[in-house]
């Protein structure tokens, strides 16, 4: 599973069974935070989850500002409710992708703001599923 945090919406994603494709599923409110935390809870019971990938938006030069510092806080809590392994991941200009995939499918701007966390989280998500395939 990846989630990629903000501040009003988490995006998320989950894998198939073979660890091969990344699904988006429905956001998260972020707010209140306890509410958060119990509905990722629900959504790793339920999809059976080893892992949870969390975003870490880092500077262009990758350095940490604020944005990191709430998501390594937010790993943390997800890390201590949810009871499952957590990874920060870089997640740098996966937004920018998912606003171009969006787009490219022919979703407006407005229509896609209901759409762009999760499917920040799912870029997110097959990339790192992507560069855990053995290569040929």
């Amino acid at each position: 599973m990846a989630l990629d945090y903000g501040m009003s919406r988490i995006g998320v994603a989950v894998s198939d069974e073979l660890g091969l494709l990344a699904h988006p599923r429905p956001f998260v409110p972020a707010k209140p935070p306890a509410r958060a935390v119990r509905l990722i809870q629900s959504v790793a019971k339920q999809e059976e989850i080893a892992c949870i990938l969390v975003g870490l938006p880092l500077n262009m030069d990758g350095t940490e500002g604020m944005s990191a510092r709430r998501a390594r806080k937010f790993a943390a809590q997800i890390e201590a409710g949810v009871g499952r392994p957590v990874h920060l991941v870089d997640e740098r200009l996966s937004t920018v992708a998912a606003q171009g995939l969006l787009q490219d499918a022919g979703r407006s701007a407005k229509d896609s703001r209901a759409h762009i966390d999760s499917a920040s989280a799912a870029i997110l998500l097959q990339s790192w599923l992507d560069g855990r395939r053995p290569r040929d």
